[in-house]
């Protein structure tokens, strides 16, 4: 399975919206969502990630692209250390977005992620249709549609 996911956001914080495009085989799968207000850029990077994880109906390989480096660093690098620590950072602050982190952790232990960074805006047709559909979820979230 490959999934491309992106997150968009006009203001930050602002109205929002998050796409996934899921392919398996010959299949395309795309999604989207957003928020009308109060939300930021990395709220909807990591609900992108979640939703589509959360659409697979079995456990699967899996590679997905993000342009977010925060997603990436997070799912390899701080989220065992932010769970050892009760969910807080380093410096014993709270750490932001946990909510959203705990459900991409329980999204991702039913399958074998691979995360791979894809630089944004470069032409990458799966990270552009995200992107694409990230700002249709804005859209449609903002009742500009």
């Amino acid at each position: 399975m490959e999934i491309y996911t992106d997150g968009a956001c006009s203001g930050n914080p602002g109205p929002g919206g998050w796409g996934a495009l899921l392919r398996f085989g010959e299949h395309v799968k795309e999604l989207c969502g957003g928020e009308a207000a109060g939300t930021t850029n990395n709220r909807m990077e990591l609900t992108a990630a979640i939703e589509a994880l959360e659409s697979l109906k079995r456990p699967m390989p899996v590679r997905l692209h993000t342009d977010s480096t925060y997603v990436r660093d997070g799912i390899r690098s701080w989220l065992p250390r932010w769970k050892r620590n009760g969910w807080q950072t380093a410096a014993r602050q709270p750490v932001k977005n946990a909510d959203l982190w705990q459900r991409l952790d329980q999204a991702v232990a039913r399958h074998d992620v691979e995360w791979l960074w894809v630089k944004g805006h470069s032409g990458d047709p799966g990270n552009e249709r995200a992107d694409a559909l990230a700002n249709l979820g804005m859209a449609n979230a903002r009742g500009t549609l």
